[in-house]
């Protein structure tokens, strides 16, 4: 799938046709003495702590971005939880109080950031 020079094509065909192999699964070009390792090292299937079954090689990308026990930081009280616990807590988290040192008023976190705005 690459473009070669047509003084060295055929010579570098009949390299291809012994040497390397199209992954059934990636459409990658895997030399043949490595396709079993890349397989297994790709795409045998494994289990995530969430208990959802994907490739190993899609493995980081799932547990970064959409596995839901995947960390996240609430953003009221910095505490580290669970992706699938964040709303919850955040909604809880950000119905506390605390009291404006300007106009001695309790106000819910989730309001802390306008509140100066208003303050007085």
């Amino acid at each position: 799938e690459k473009d070669i020079p047509v003084v060295n094509f055929i010579m570098h065909e009949i390299h291809c046709r012994r040497n390397i192999e199209v992954c059934c699964f990636c459409s990658e070009s895997i030399p043949k003495s490595e396709m079993k390792n890349h397989i297994e090292s790709e795409h045998v299937q494994v289990t995530c702590k969430c208990q959802v079954k994907i490739e190993k090689g899609l493995l980081k990308e799932h547990e970064t971005s959409a596995c839901p026990l995947r960390p996240a930081i609430c953003q009221y009280c910095n505490i580290q939880l669970a992706f699938n616990k964040l709303q919850d807590h955040e909604v809880y988290c950000g119905a506390r109080t605390e009291t404006c040192g300007g106009c001695g008023r309790n106000i819910m976190v989730k309001d802390l950031t306008e509140h100066p705005r208003v303050c007085g």
